[in-house]
């Protein structure tokens, strides 16, 4: 992932302090606070990662096992094929069968890009229909779907934003990743999007990307996390960050999160693997939860260990 991506002699400035929650997200999760165990998710963006054979991959690993190899070792997947092509239902019913090994494993398909950045949620609803048949073949595997709008999508598209989430099917959720910036430098446009959300019962996801700190606006129109982390190659920053999240997602779970879905980028994808184990590991131990960890065959040596880096 490119996005929010800096410089090395940037990246020694940035300050990663996850902002305080605001109000929106104190009021949802005390809304819904229950007895009920918060259901973790943690996965990658991609399957089909040729860095990963001979990682996590068995050596000679064919594109085609990539996915029957991926289960193996995740629970879930933010889906970005579905970005660039609508797929029909018997291409992802090849894909959910390739997950039944994994009982628990859940799909995240990202919101065909010919809704969301060509028609900018216009006269989308042809596309919308096929891109809905296409992912419901995913059966008990369908997670949530995620709406990514573009850099250039500002708040003046809210009309259309609004109109097109309010004829979205309501049993499957949705979450919404929104990008430009004055969507969160104009309280005015944060607050009315925000509350939108709410009212339709829309998450809104978070991105963690260091050049756009904008964008980690911790708000939970819903009591449930979608949170996009976008590392930097195993920078000793990175872990720090996850404790940071570790720290927050144990809070919100004390007031009322339901569920989180925890995403790993790097902007070199080789190192998914590695953070996103950290993140598994951290968060079994803050949450008691038994999250299935990825199994190497062999680590990158030539980056720091979650211990190493620390030490830094």
């Amino acid at each position: 992932m490119e996005f929010g991506r800096v410089t090395d002699e940037e990246l020694a400035r940035v300050d990663f302090t996850l902002p305080a929650d605001p109000q929106i997200t104190v009021d949802t999760l005390a809304a819904a606070k229950s007895d009920m165990p918060l259901q973790v998710h943690v996965g990658c963006a991609k399957w089909g990662r040729k860095e990963w054979v001979g990682k996590i991959y068995p050596p000679k690993t064919k594109d085609a096992n990539f996915l029957d190899e991926y289960v193996k070792h995740f629970d879930c997947i933010e889906l970005n094929a579905t970005f660039y092509n609508v797929y029909g239902p018997d291409t992802v019913a090849k894909w959910k069968a390739k997950a039944d090994s994994n009982p628990g494993f859940k799909f995240c398909p990202k919101f065909s890009q010919s809704i969301s950045h060509i028609r900018r949620l216009k006269n989308a609803e042809d596309i919308t229909t096929a891109y809905y048949e296409g992912v419901l073949a995913f059966g008990d595997k369908l997670g949530p779907l995620f709406l990514q709008l573009s850099d250039n999508y500002t708040p003046k598209s809210f009309p259309e934003l609004k109109a097109y989430l309010e004829q979205l099917p309501k049993d499957i959720p949705v979450f919404v990743e929104l990008r430009h910036k004055d969507w969160f430098a104009v309280a005015e446009n944060r607050d009315r999007v925000f509350n939108l959300f709410r009212e339709l019962n829309i998450g809104s996801i978070i991105t963690d990307a260091s050049g756009r700190r904008d964008v980690v606006h911790m708000a939970l129109p819903t009591p449930h996390a979608f949170i996009r982390f976008v590392g930097n190659s195993l920078h000793p920053t990175d872990y720090a960050r996850v404790d940071e999240w570790v720290d927050r997602i144990k809070n919100w779970k004390d007031q009322g999160l339901k569920s989180v879905w925890f995403f790993m980028h790097q902007h070199d994808e080789r190192y998914s693997p590695e953070l996103a184990d950290y993140v598994v590991e951290e968060l079994n131990k803050a949450l008691g939860t038994q999250l299935m960890r990825p199994q190497f065959i062999q680590r990158d040596d030539n980056k720091p260990t979650a211990q190493t880096s620390l030490l830094l």
